[in-house]
């Protein structure tokens, strides 16, 4: 339909249409646009159709078509997961695979030989090769030894195009390491090893440590360690640490330094895993010698025995030896060994030892009711060195005498009811022994002699170790006797018998008649029925109101009768108060009744007066003042005032409650150099002997007026006031 003429326009559609390929609308030639690359797209679908320039209608139906990209060689092999990592073992035999690579090319793989690959290796010759198809990389030398040489990189190339010239080629890098083979036998790193260890050394001790060096590592290298020879075998022991490289020499049994000072041991190191592969490399295993020295330690004392057991009588005398302890020094110097008794084990001192010879002995009695058993701790001391203390542990145990009587347990007291019959049990007794016989308790039981023939209540030995209280009569009435007394006569079977008597109390009970207890006394007392508990309550009430008023009564009475400052005794303290006034002169005459100082007798009270509801407890020095000073001294006027003024002052001196008021003050220092020491008079009052006041004669002038006041008068001086 084409003519040539322009009248007919080409349009292309579909996959790429406007951007990769275009069309010519007039001839209808596609072109492409952009760069193909086949690797991206492969093939495009596109569809054409012809239509009327001018009318634009469809001249044919639309045509579609397919562009296959043709490829070329524009892509290099490449290893996607490249650099590797390879492990091989040690001495493997050449031809041995390492691993296998694989290069991707992006080629058409049908096209052509641009995807076909072949690889071949750069670098790493002559310890490797690759298979030039598979890839697989392969050991190509013999006998590689990862303790000379441990890790190998090689060069792989993939080349496309068969490897012909013009292909494009892509690298990768392997390395490879050579894992570790049990091919090489363990050797110690020494010959002869000197160790030394003290011997004091617990078991359990580490001695020292030995190594079979390996070259091999891992598992390859691991070791175990024995003692095969030596005379040591017995004495030490051997093991292999955490890691299991080296031997751990530790003690088996105690050393003695004194008995074996060295010992020698014949160790044995062998690996634990073996290779079948490479048996002939070995023995896997070395041997060394270990000389072991003993070192010399102040050791403390050797007792004879680890404990010891004694059993003592508890009778047995003060001073009786209980056992003879010995311990001696194990050093060769064989130092002097003293002994004493831990006293933490032997709080009561029951025991004592002799320091010298170790002996020992009891120092108090020993009862075995109140401790069965001793446990005592003798302890052991170097004299020469205190601090090597050893010590052993005593078992004391203290054997059973017949020493106790046995007495009757629990029931002390019974009762026997008013309807009892003769020939009735009223009671079942039993009896007590804290000695422990080895053939058991055996007791015997009857009426004391006083007590056989009374015709109230029999006995009955059981042969069981009880007996029965029986009654011989009938007829009991509370109204006749209320309470027996039956003394029962006890002895236990051992020698030296032990006897005791003990009394039960029997009362008289009325029972019914089932034989229960209704009542013990002569006359129940019973509360009237007409009297309630709300009246009881009442009464008890009001008894314990009169009782607190009573003692609210008595308590008040008697702070009546403590005068008042007395009370205040203790705060009231001796002070001296200056004024600075002077006397009114006359006009003071109108603060009293100057009269009654010349008419004494109108108030004068009697010399011997003193309170009465206070004992004086301190008494004035004016005590001393004679009696004919007082009364009837002088004559006229004037005497009646000065007779006046001191028997009111001597009545002051004999009153405790008049002031000023001695208080009691304590001074730690009272003054250096004073040949009269201490002048105070306080608490002198507390004793009812009389002071000598002549000694203040000889303490020089400063104190002869004291000595004028206070000393015994003459009968030939004149009075003193």
């Amino acid at each position: 339909m084409d003519k040539g003429d322009g009248s007919i326009k080409y349009i292309l559609t579909g996959e790429g249409a406007g951007t990769t390929f275009t069309i010519d609308d007039s001839t209808g030639d596609i072109h492409a646009i952009q760069r193909l690359d086949r690797e991206v797209k492969s093939q495009y679908v596109l569809r054409a159709q012809a239509r009327n320039r001018l009318t634009d209608r469809p001249l044919e139906p639309e045509s579609e078509f397919i562009v296959k990209i043709q490829d070329i060689n524009d892509n290099e092999p490449k290893f996607l997961d490249g650099p590797y990592q390879a492990t091989v073992p040690e001495i493997s035999r050449i031809g041995t695979s390492v691993i296998q690579l694989t290069a991707t090319d992006a080629d058409d793989p049908t096209y052509g030989n641009s995807a076909r690959v072949v690889y071949s290796i750069l670098e790493g010759q002559p310890y490797f090769s690759v298979d030039a198809k598979t890839g697989v990389v392969r050991v190509s030398l013999a006998d590689m030894d990862r303790e000379t040489r441990e890790n190998y990189t090689i060069l792989i190339q993939a080349k496309d195009m068969g490897g012909q010239l013009g292909g494009l080629a892509g690298t990768t890098t392997v390395n490879i390491t050579l894992s570790d083979v049990n091919d090489n036998p363990p050797v110690f790193d020494q010959r002869l090893y000197q160790m030394s260890v003290p011997e004091s050394a617990p078991v359990g001790s580490v001695v020292g440590r030995i190594w079979a060096k390996d070259r091999d590592i891992g598992v390859n290298a691991e070791m175990k360690y024995s003692i095969i020879d030596g005379d040591g075998r017995d004495t030490f022991d051997i093991s292999t640490d955490a890691t299991n490289l080296f031997g751990i020499i530790t003690v088996k049994k105690p050393l003695n330094f004194e008995n074996k000072p060295s010992y020698t041991l014949k160790v044995e190191g062998a690996n634990t895993h073996l290779d079948p592969t490479f048996r002939h490399r070995g023995p896997f295993k070395d041997v060394t010698i270990v000389h072991v020295s003993v070192e010399d330690v102040d050791e403390p004392p050797l007792f004879g025995s680890p404990s010891y057991y004694i059993e003592l009588l508890e009778d047995a005398e003060i001073g009786t030896v209980v056992k003879t302890v010995s311990a001696r020094d194990p050093d060769a110097a064989n130092n002097t060994v003293r002994y004493s008794i831990d006293r933490s084990s032997d709080p009561k001192k029951f025991f004592y030892i002799e320091i010298t010879s170790g002996t020992l002995m009891t120092v108090r009695s020993l009862d075995r009711e109140e401790v069965g058993w001793h446990n005592i701790t003798v302890l052991a001391m170097e004299m020469n060195n205190p601090t090597q203390i050893a010590s052993v542990s005593v078992a004391v145990r203290v054997l059973d005498v017949n020493d106790n009587p046995p007495s009757l347990s629990h029931y002390l007291e019974t009762f026997v009811c008013e309807n009892a019959k003769a020939g009735q049990l009223i009671q079942t007794v039993t009896a007590v022994d804290p000695d422990e016989p080895l053939g058991g308790q055996r007791f015997y039981y009857s009426l004391a002699p006083e007590a056989a023939n009374n015709p109230n209540f029999t006995l009955r030995d059981n042969q069981d170790n009880t007996a029965w209280i029986l009654t011989r009569r009938g007829g009991w009435s509370q109204q006749d006797q209320t309470i027996f007394y039956l003394p029962i006569f006890v002895s236990d079977g051992e020698q030296p018998m032990q006897t005791s008597t003990s009394t039960l109390t029997i009362r008289v009970c009325s029972c019914d008649q089932e034989g229960n207890v209704m009542s013990c006394n002569a006359e129940a007392y019973s509360l009237p029925a007409s009297l309630s508990k709300g009246a009881l309550i009442a009464i008890l009430a009001c008894i314990f109101v009169l009782l607190v008023m009573i003692l609210l009564m008595l308590s008040l009475r008697t702070h009546r009768k403590k005068p008042y400052l007395c009370d205040e005794e203790e705060n009231v303290h001796e002070n001296i108060v200056r004024y600075d006034d002077e006397g009114g002169g006359e006009e003071d005459t109108e603060a009293f009744d100057i009269a009654a100082m010349w008419n004494p007798r109108e108030v004068h009270h009697p010399l011997g007066k003193i309170r009465q509801d206070m004992m004086p407890e301190i008494e004035s020095l004016s005590r001393y003042v004679p009696q004919p000073c007082v009364i009837g001294v002088g004559s006229g006027e004037d005497s009646n005032v000065q007779g006046y003024v001191l028997a009111k002052l001597l009545e002051a001196d004999l009153d405790p409650c008049a002031p000023p008021y001695d208080s009691l003050q304590t001074y730690a220092y009272e003054g250096e150099g004073s040949v009269a020491e201490s002048l105070s008079s306080l608490q002198s009052g507390t004793s009812n002997a009389d002071h000598e006041y002549d000694y203040l004669n000889d303490w020089g002038p400063r104190f002869k007026k004291l000595a004028e006041m206070y000393g015994v008068l003459e009968t030939n001086t004149p009075p003193m006031w």
